[in-house]
């Protein structure tokens, strides 16, 4: 599991310089209309997209036909992409978080004091886990249709689960349940879980699609 996790770590290592002057240009537009909050959430769902990347690289490689002449199995394939995209999010909520705080510095919008810096950590554990659900709902769409129509199918991936909470919110206020502020609270308090779960459906739905696949 380890060897998989690196061999998508170093494939992917020479997009970085070309990601991490993404990030910077959108440090410039995102921080100042949207905030530290919205910058942090792009940057991590910006590298939650890198995982259909690697998927690239496989295909370029005919890697998984390699891999089964191996002793590795496929679940431990499916499982290593899921990791690799948890920790793709993780690199980019924390380098979100980084810049968000330089650029929140500079323009006067985020104090140093407990209460801003506390906030920061929540933003970039709350930008996290939204990157993990986004960006999972893409590896079954890419083991079924392969990378080149998996990254058109990449939208659909991101508008679906979009498309989901806005429905709950609009049934929440038709039911005419409050949304305050404890009850926000409690809900991203909840998100960790409702992350792990999504992904391990995602990762069952992978692992059939690959599975019934002929190498």
């Amino acid at each position: 599991m380890k060897s998989l996790i690196l061999k998508d770590l170093y494939n992917i290592g020479h997009n970085t310089k070309s990601m991490l002057f993404i990030m910077v240009v959108f440090a410039a537009v995102f921080i100042p209309s949207s905030g530290v909050e919205g910058y942090v959430c792009v940057c991590a769902i910006l590298c939650s997209m890198m995982i259909v990347t690697t998927f690239s690289f496989d295909d370029a490689s005919k890697w998984n036909q390699y891999a089964m002449i191996m002793p590795v199995s496929r679940k431990e394939l499916v499982a290593g992409k899921f990791i690799v995209l948890a920790i793709f999010c993780a690199v980019g909520s924390l380098f979100g978080m980084v810049m968000g705080l330089a650029g929140g510095l500079i323009l006067k919008k985020v104090s140093l004091d407990l209460t801003g810096l506390g906030g920061l950590l929540f933003s970039a554990l709350v930008a996290w886990v939204i990157s993990l659900i986004l960006g999972s709902m893409s590896i079954p769409l890419v083991f079924r249709f392969g990378a080149e129509k998996g990254r058109v199918l990449l939208l659909v991936s991101f508008l679906v689960p979009t498309a989901v909470c806005i429905g709950i919110y609009q049934l929440l206020i038709v039911l005419g349940i409050e949304i305050t502020d404890r009850f926000t609270g409690i809900l991203l308090c909840c998100l960790p879980a409702v992350a792990l779960a999504w992904c391990y459906a995602m990762y069952q739905i992978s692992y059939r699609i690959f599975a019934k696949q002929e190498l």
